[in-house]
């Protein structure tokens, strides 16, 4: 039984949207497969990992005949991208296989049955409901996503706070160590809302979203997050937890203040690096009138220095920072200059960008 016959980029471009969340070997062997759907002219593939769910359809027809198939995700993902390009594509059901042809090229694919793949329910309780470009919510995700924590026993450390106040959405990502915050304007005004989403369909949204001004709608609820762009839906569910209060983390009135260029103190800051400690990779910033040192030093008693020429008149600083929380601001923000805020060495510095209140990021110092 034919289930579609086309060219290869019609079934391996959605494919690759939905494939990012399956893994290759799973307890649950259904979940390392993708469920294909065929109605009319229209074609839906849809995969989950059970927190996750990415939906995405092709064509516009619906039919009354309606054929589904679960197979291995990856292993067809494979096998189209192994094809040339222009190559013609047919799928095939036959018995409890799916034979994919092109070519003289034959594939014969085990599947499992489709009423056994489990699908996420339909949101519910819904609490707000928001509009963006793809562009904006890309960009802000992108300007935070860097601080989230990695398998932190702090659970809800390993997601990103998603909030919504008045006409304003923000994002906060934190580890501990470090803490990274954008917001944006929204058009309409919406009730307060608060949800953390998991590392994983952060992941996923910075994958799929375009760099362009299509629409995002997001939806949501007490225990789910629902993204719909182009022809990809993303149901997400919500970390269960108490997000640290953010407010309280950013610095109010930090007095000594540098505005430096963003591409220069990067490139210092990666050649001190190289002779950093590998575990603990601290830098030492020396502030004194008009210059700023970058210092590291390893256990071989190697060192490095930097000395930048800067506008500062303050009294003298010697302070510490793991190098890797500083080149990843400096990595992710597209501005030519930063500005960062510092008290003593004991208290953490806050990097914002000139003119711009949207964007906020607070390392920690440490001892060196």
């Amino acid at each position: 039984m034919l289930l579609i016959r086309t060219h290869r980029d019609n079934i391996l471009t959605p494919l690759q949207s939905v494939c990012g969340i399956v893994e290759k070997r799973h307890t649950l062997p259904i979940l390392s497969n993708v469920l294909i759907e065929k109605s009319g002219d229209q074609l839906t593939m849809l995969a989950t990992d059970i927190e996750i769910q990415i939906r995405t359809q092709t064509g516009e027809k619906e039919g009354t005949e309606k054929t589904a198939v679960t197979v291995g995700a990856r292993k067809l993902q494979d096998i189209l991208r192994s094809l040339p390009e222009s190559a013609e594509v047919s799928l095939e059901l036959m018995d409890k296989r799916m034979q994919v042809r092109a070519g003289k090229s034959r594939f014969n694919l085990q599947t499992l049955p489709c009423e056994d793949y489990p699908r996420m329910a339909q949101i519910d309780g819904e609490q707000a409901r928001l509009q963006l470009t793809q562009k904006q919510f890309k960009r802000l995700i992108g300007l935070v996503q860097y601080a989230m924590a990695q398998q932190d026993i702090r659970y809800y450390l390993n997601g990103l706070l998603l909030v919504v106040v008045g006409n304003e959405i923000r994002v906060v990502a934190t580890d501990g160590h470090r803490l990274a915050y954008a917001s944006e304007k929204l058009q309409d005004s919406h009730p307060r809302t608060e949800v953390i989403l998991p590392r994983k369909a952060i992941q996923e949204l910075s994958r799929l979203l375009s760099d362009n001004d299509d629409v995002l709608n997001i939806s949501l609820s007490t225990n789910q997050a629902l993204f719909r762009f182009g022809a990809i839906e993303l149901v997400s569910k919500l970390i269960d937890g108490k997000f640290p209060d953010y407010e309280r983390v950013i610095p109010q009135s930090h007095g000594k203040v540098i505005t430096i260029s963003r591409t220069t103190f990067l490139q210092s800051l990666h050649r001190a690096a190289i002779l950093t400690n590998e575990k603990f990779r601290g830098v030492r910033i020396v502030l004194a009138s008009g210059s700023l040192k970058i210092i590291s030093n390893n256990a071989d008693q190697e060192e490095a220095q930097e000395e930048l020429e800067i506008t500062y008149e303050a009294e003298a600083l010697d302070i510490g920072f793991n190098v890797t929380y500083l080149l990843d601001v400096l990595n992710n923000v597209s501005n030519e200059e930063v500005e960062i805020r510092l008290a003593d060495a004991n208290s953490s510095a806050l990097i914002t960008l000139p003119g711009n209140d949207s964007f906020k990021y607070v390392v920690m110092p440490m001892r060196i």
